[in-house]
């Protein structure tokens, strides 16, 4: 029985001699994990909350950023500078586009994090308020442009979305209302002491 056993085993052994030779033989498989990078499995990825990361929407080229509406905004004095009325006028819109998207972007994500994390809330909400105003400032200068260029029946809408984001109490919503009351829209001054003074002409940069 033990001899019977043995011969049994040493069969065996001889039979996986050859099979594991031939497995050696063989190309070694393909196996369907994510590729490695260079670096080795352990590298540590780019953490995409470090300023010193740059991505897409941080890059001077962005459209869709604060960099971007102030490109603009640059590029509209340079030609109020220039007295080019209607390429200013063009790149201002763009600013006042700009600014609004991303403020009414920021405004939604503030909103959605209400509740859930009060860091994310106010950083999106102060984001909505800065780009806010950046866009009264360039509907501001929007509608001086549009004064410049004898088109008041333009810059009065302009004028009255300024106050009513504003306010009339604040300096920007003060100074539209003066617009106002220069063009004639309105016959009541405010501030009431204050003395009517003419700024028609686009500021320079």
């Amino acid at each position: 029985m033990v001899s019977s056993g043995l011969r049994r085993l040493g069969f065996t052994c001889l039979v996986s001699i050859p099979f594991t030779a031939a497995l050696a033989l063989l190309p070694p498989a393909q196996a369907q994990t994510a590729p490695v990078s260079p670096g080795g499995a352990n590298e540590a990825q780019p953490d995409p909350t470090d300023p010193n990361n740059l991505r897409p929407l941080t890059q001077d080229g962005s459209v869709l950023s604060l960099a971007g509406g102030q490109r603009l905004m640059v590029e509209a004095m340079n030609a109020v500078n220039s007295q080019n009325y209607p390429l200013a006028a063009k790149k201002l819109q763009d600013a006042r586009q700009v600014f609004n998207q991303l403020s009414n972007f920021y405004q939604q994500l503030s909103s959605s994090f209400s509740g859930i994390d009060n860091r994310v809330f106010d950083a999106q909400k102060q984001k909505a308020l800065q780009t806010a105003e950046m866009r009264d400032q360039a509907t501001y200068q929007l509608a001086l442009v549009h004064r410049a260029q004898n088109q008041p029946e333009l810059a009065v809408p302009l004028l009255i979305q300024i106050v009513r984001s504003q306010n009339p109490t604040r300096d920007l919503g003060k100074k539209a209302y003066q617009q106002l009351f220069e063009l004639g829209f309105v016959d009541a001054p405010f501030p009431r002491n204050s003395q009517p003074t003419s700024s028609s002409a686009p500021p320079k940069s």
